[in-house]
Formats: C-alpha cells, sequence, structure tokens
C-alpha cells in the first residue's frame, strides 16, 4: 500500500511539471514517411521509383498505373498497388471540411510582376499550386512576362520572390538572356546569378515537350522548382497535328501535358506559366474576334486566364479572363528596356 501510495505522488507531481519546448516539439513530431515505407516496395523499387524522379507520396499517389508503370518500368499491377497504398499514407483519398482546406490556402505564395497594375489584377500577384495561361497575339508581350516573371522568381520572399529555380521549355526559340540580363539590372540584381538559376531546354517536337516535364520531375529533388514556363504551350501541337481528323489525338495529348504540369505545380507548391497562340475567327458578328488555340481543353485546365493586347504608346493591356475567385477586369502596364513597368 505506502509503495501505491507513493507511485501516486510521483505521477501527480509529473503532471504538475511543466512541458519543455522539447518535449512539446517531440509529441507533435510525426515520424516522416518515405516511399521505402510502402508495402510491397523494395530497395530495388524504391531506387527504380527515385530514378524515374518519384521521391513524395503526393507525386506517386496523383499517377495513373499505366503511366508509372512505363516511367518507372514496373508492372501495371505492381504499380497500381504502390499507387493505392500511397494515396493511402498520402490521405488524400477522402473530403476534408472547407475549414481544412482554407488552412492549406495558406501555404500558396504569390510572385509578384513588380507591376502594381498586375499585381492588383491579380490580388497579390502570381499564385502556386496554379496554371496560368497568357495569350494575345504576336508582339502583344507573352514572352516578355515569362522573362520577367523568371528574373523575379530568384528575388528573395520578403521582396515578393520565391528565391527558386525556374524551368524554361522553349518551343519556338524566343528564350533570350540578354533580355534576361537588361531586366536583372533593371531591379539591382546580379545578371550571372539570375541567369544560373534559370534552367533553359528546347523542346524540338511535342514528344520532347512532354518528356522535358519528366525531366523536371526528376531533376526536382536537386533543385528548387519554383516556376516552370512553356513558351509556346501548343506551337508543336497545332504543327504536327493537323486536321479535324487528328483533333481528338492532339487534345489527349495536351490534356494528359496539362496534368503533368498541373502536378508538379501542386508537387512542388510551384507556378506554372504556359503561353498561348491565338487564331481569328472570321465569322465573329461582334466582339473580338481574337481566340486562343487549344479549345475547352486548354480553357478547364487553366487556374488563371490573362489575355494580352496592344494599347497606344507603347502600353500594353492585360484582361483577367478567368479565375476561380477574383473578378474579370483590366489592367495597363508598359514593356520598358528594363522589364514590364507600371
Amino acid at each position: 500500500m505506502p509503495t501505491k501510495a507513493k507511485n501516486k505522488d510521483t505521477k501527480s507531481k509529473n503532471e504538475d511539471l511543466p512541458l519543455t519546448e522539447e518535449a512539446l516539439m517531440e509529441e507533435d513530431e510525426e515520424p516522416q514517411v518515405t516511399i521505402e515505407d510502402l508495402p510491397g516496395v523494395g530497395p530495388a523499387t524504391a531506387e527504380k521509383l527515385r530514378e524515374a524522379g518519384f521521391d513524395e507520396l503526393l507525386a506517386l499517389a496523383v499517377m495513373a498505373p499505366a503511366d508509372l508503370a512505363e516511367q518507372a518500368e514496373l508492372g501495371e499491377a505492381v504499380s497500381s498497388k504502390i499507387i493505392q497504398a500511397a494515396k493511402k499514407m498520402a490521405n488524400i483519398g477522402g473530403f476534408v471540411s472547407g475549414e481544412a482546406l482554407l488552412s492549406r490556402r495558406r501555404e500558396v505564395q504569390k510572385l509578384t510582376a513588380k507591376v502594381q497594375s498586375i499585381d492588383d489584377l491579380l490580388g497579390g500577384g502570381f499564385e502556386t499550386q496554379s496554371l496560368v495561361e497568357v495569350y494575345g497575339e504576336f508582339g502583344s508581350g507573352k514572352t516578355q512576362i515569362g522573362h520577367q516573371l523568371a528574373v523575379n522568381c530568384t528575388m528573395p520572399l520578403e521582396e515578393g520572390g520565391f528565391d527558386g529555380d525556374i524551368f524554361y521549355i522553349d518551343t519556338e526559340d524566343t528564350f533570350r538572356p540578354e533580355r534576361i540580363t537588361q531586366m536583372a539590372r533593371g531591379h539591382g540584381l546580379d545578371p550571372d546569378q539570375v541567369l544560373g538559376r534559370i534552367h533553359v531546354a528546347r523542346a524540338y517536337n511535342s514528344a520532347h515537350q512532354m518528356l522535358l516535364v519528366d525531366e523536371i520531375k526528376k531533376m526536382s529533388k536537386n533543385f528548387n522548382v519554383k516556376l516552370i514556363i512553356v513558351d509556346s504551350l501548343p506551337s508543336h501541337f497545332r504543327a504536327e497535328f493537323i486536321g479535324r481528323g487528328m483533333l481528338a489525338t492532339r487534345q489527349q495529348k495536351l490534356n494528359r501535358h496539362l496534368k503533368d504540369l498541373k502536378q508538379l505545380a501542386d508537387v512542388n507548391n510551384a507556378l506554372v506559366l504556359v503561353t498561348n497562340q491565338v487564331h481569328s475567327k472570321p465569322d465573329a458578328m461582334w466582339g473580338d474576334p481574337t481566340k486562343p488555340i487549344g479549345g475547352h481543353i486548354l480553357a478547364h485546365a487553366s487556374t488563371f486566364r490573362l489575355y494580352l493586347r496592344k494599347a497606344k504608346g507603347g502600353r500594353r493591356i492585360a484582361r483577367l479572363v478567368d479565375s476561380p475567385n477574383l473578378p474579370d477586369g483590366e489592367c495597363v502596364y508598359q514593356v520598358t528596356e528594363e522589364g514590364l513597368r507600371d
């Protein structure tokens, strides 16, 4: 009996002791779950997954079995089991409350354009975890926005940047390091340091363009991927899949490409910016006959759509055509030698 009383006293004393900061951290810390913890994933399979660029559970959970089998050189049945297990362990299969989603939205970062009118139009800047489509006629400034955001992405977080790396898929040979140098100097940045964080690849056809997205996935384990630019998105698809007979095939491939890009944005908490070409509708009786390429597939895949057009005096007009949470609107800015300005 005395022993029991002593234990009771000891317990009550321990309960009264304040928890140290380390003890609180130990309680809150959850063990890090890796791909090796998935059922049926041994060292050899884990190595194949990592070589294919799948380092995180979320990256596996959002894959289709056939796609994972092809990229990681695994059987489709094995891939299906791995994906199902990743979905359970990543806890993405069920419904979540709006409150939980609001909390998750706090992870979203915004990249400033360093142009007050554009930032105001977009509610503070270009959002991560989103796919932003910029379309307009030739000379409207689509590539200029891509170059400017690439420069701004290297800036520190406190200055509205992401302090991250940029991957630029160039389909029309429009990337110019000289322009990056001008824009970097316009904001007082070291051009060599900025260019060192921009990784450019020239895509020679649609298959190569899609393959480059897989390369970014693999490289994301060594780089802080925060901005992916495709300039322009439909160029190769439009040239290779000609006529109504090829329309379904083109749209299917384009849809797959867009899903891969959106997955990159979600997994890396990054921003994807794609530029798009336009065509004119001669049968339009009223309104602007200029329409973006890509049809409904691209329209539905884009989180934000910006329509650019020229104005008098060297000015440009950006119109927010579509957004999940912002009203339509327009802003005016100009393209100078030092970059985009109000």
